[in-house]
């Protein structure tokens, strides 16, 4: 579970950062989750857009994409944006988790 500074730093992490994936007609499926996983892994922060096409909306994305992928959070929820962040398995991957706990402690 994140905390607020924890959010604040992600979300603000985030503002810069352009959509790497993006949800549209197709919906909520497993080529989605796994086009979010790898995204995740490598990058630990990912930024989702929803299409104008999408059946979803932002939250039902991201309650989706939790139930499918354990440990991943919800960063934040707005408009037709969703961002999300997970700790990558990868030690060479992981930037942003180590600066994420010291704000937790």
């Amino acid at each position: 579970m994140l905390t607020g500074k924890q959010k604040h730093f992600l979300r603000s992490r985030a503002m810069t950062m352009k959509p790497l994936v993006n949800v549209g007609k197709n919906g909520l499926t497993d080529q989605l989750v796994q086009s979010v996983a790898a995204a995740v892994e490598a990058r630990e922060l990912v930024k989702i857009s929803l299409l104008q096409t999408a059946e979803y909306g932002p939250k039902d994305v991201g309650s989706y994409l939790q139930q499918a992928l354990p440990g991943l959070e919800i960063a934040q929820t707005i408009g037709r944006m969703v961002v999300v962040y997970k700790v990558a398995a990868n030690p060479d991957h992981r930037h942003l988790s180590e600066q994420v706990n010291e704000l937790g402690r």
